[in-house]
């Protein structure tokens, strides 16, 4: 794959000159010869430079994640079921309060299973414990991280698109997604796990471009064919963290094992893209002999121990679930061994919740309604007695999980057009966003029969907000495009916005629970498939 330049002008690297002095008393052989010109660095290398704008940037991202603080806290412990957690809250924020009492670990029911990594609710009960066994507090910790994600995906989109302007437009995408929105204001491990993901996305872009910079400088340096193989590229801190990220995701859910699998491809194609670019003889043997052995270093040990590292008060405890069970594989230590035992059986209880073992659950849905989020869920409803401040005797309170229409159902679209630039244009932009999109749903097409809900496209959303992104910087247009030509991209992206945001507020009652009429509350439900069944 190529990159592709957004500048009008390539950089282009030069060689340090030797201006030293001669040797006293030297005497030249003959006339020195010409300097020879530093060997270009092809915008296929580098690609567009990035915004000279550093300080503007940084007040962008940190603007957004204010106003995201603001949207994401407002009214954040409203709706209980009488003071009591609502929807899946119901499993992880009690266990996320024991976890306080238990040194980190859930209480042993004795009876049934934990079945997912401690991790997110250990985040959960961080808010638990500054602000109290309430709706703010059980919720407080996937609030901050849906603040956090804001000022990443300003970061990681002005980088994607050179462009200080389409970093701030995904920050306000992924502010209005209803999706993201709602997930973030649960007490439930999505918001994490999400996190986790589009911050491992980001850095693992920066580590792209920061081999490219290292591999410019041997190009300019000359040293490009001093091996048929390349260089090596020494320590790669961003990928490190990449590996730590996706690590800390997978001790969140296990799901995170999707984009593990998924950017451990990404990264050696691009390592062995940059050797191609740079003019490396043999860029595929190169890249097996310089970067596979660190890329499973970095990919795959470091994310086990990240892993583990989330287990840390299970491997401390004396009273966890399975903690000493014995069933594991037997050249393993102790811990691990009941560790590899009681993965098992939390394997075991996924792979068995199917529809036909445990029937049919109101609100399920399969992925081939989630990219355009046709089967949306609620969390909470109320209406009735129940519900006072409508103006009438008839309110309605609701908490759906819904994406907004305005960015969602555009997806195909976007998709669509993603596929036809890769295909045609090898743009790794695209790819790379089709790679963290696929990750989050085609895996799950392998076992249709299992219960699968809306919730899950929690992570998938920033890439489909980059996505867009991607596709507003096509409508805009180059800096240097005819005046015309960039005023109606302007226009058209600035009214694709302005939808998204107006869609936001439209729905704003149905994802905060504010109590409406029941005839604002069909009006908001726009398609047959958002109602419950029956």
């Amino acid at each position: 794959m190529t990159d592709r330049s957004l500048a009008a002008r390539p950089r282009v690297a030069t060689v340090p000159v030797d201006d030293r002095a001669p040797t006293p008393g030297s005497r030249p052989l003959g006339p020195e010869p010409p300097l020879s010109p530093a060997p270009p660095v092809t915008p296929a290398l580098l690609g567009a430079p990035p915004p000279t704008d550093r300080v503007r940037g940084w007040v962008v991202a940190i603007g957004l994640a204010l106003v995201a603080l603001v949207v994401r806290f407002v009214d954040l412990g409203r709706v209980t079921d009488g003071g009591t957690p609502v929807f899946d809250e119901k499993h992880y924020v009690p266990q996320a309060w024991q976890m306080l009492r238990n040194g980190g670990v859930e209480d042993n029911p004795g009876f049934e299973l934990i079945v997912h990594p401690p991790l997110g609710k250990q985040l959960i009960a961080i808010g638990e414990l500054l602000f109290g066994y309430d709706g703010f507090g059980w919720r407080a910790s996937a609030a901050f991280t849906g603040v956090l994600a804001v000022l990443i995906i300003v970061r990681v989109a002005r980088r994607l698109t050179r462009s200080t302007l389409l970093g701030a437009v995904a920050g306000v995408l992924l502010i209005c997604d209803g999706l993201s929105h709602v997930q973030s204001r649960m007490g439930m491990l999505d918001a994490f796990a999400a996190l986790f993901v589009l911050a491992a996305f980001a850095t693992l872009v920066r580590d792209r471009d920061d081999v490219r910079e290292r591999m410019a400088l041997v190009v300019a340096q000359g040293r490009i064919g001093d091996t048929p193989y390349g260089p090596r590229l020494g320590w790669r801190w961003w990928r490190l963290a990449t590996g730590v990220l996706l690590g800390l995701g997978c001790a969140v859910k296990w799901s995170g094992l999707y984009w593990l699998a998924a950017f451990a491809v990404l990264a050696v194609l691009w390592d062995l893209t940059a050797r191609r670019s740079a003019g490396v003889e043999r860029p595929v043997k190169g890249t097996i002999v310089r970067d596979l052995a660190p890329a499973l270093w970095a990919l795959a040990l470091v994310p086990v121990l990240a892993y583990l590292s989330g287990w840390w008060a299970w491997f401390g405890s004396e009273t966890a679930i399975d903690r000493y069970a014995t069933g594991g594989p037997s050249f393993l230590p102790g811990a691990l061994r009941a560790l590899v035992f009681y993965s098992g059986h939390v394997l075991d209880f996924h792979a068995g919740l199917t529809t036909a073992v445990s029937g049919e659950h109101p609100w399920e849905s399969k992925p081939w309604t989630w990219p355009m989020g046709l089967r949306p869920m609620l969390y909470y409803f109320a209406s009735g007695e129940q519900v006072v401040g409508c103006g009438t005797n008839d309110c309605v309170s609701a908490v759906m999980l819904v994406g907004t229409p305005a960015l969602w159902w555009p997806a195909f679209g976007v998709l669509g057009f993603a596929i036809w630039r890769v295909a045609t244009r090898h743009d790794w932009r695209y790819a790379a966003v089709l790679v963290g999109y696929g990750a989050g749903i085609v895996p799950w097409f392998l076992n249709i029969d299992r219960q699968m809900y809306f919730f899950y496209m929690a992570p998938v959303v920033p890439f489909l907000v980059l996505g867009t992104v991607l596709v507003m910087g096509e409508i805009l247009g180059r800096a240097d495009a005819p005046r015309e030509r960039r005023q109606t991209g302007i226009l058209l992206v600035g009214l694709w916005v302005g939808l998204v945001v107006a869609n936001f507020a439209w729905m704003w009652p149905i994802m905060n629970g504010l109590p409406i009429t029941q005839e604002m509350w069909d009006a908001q439900l726009w398609l047959p498939s958002w109602r419950a069944k029956g």
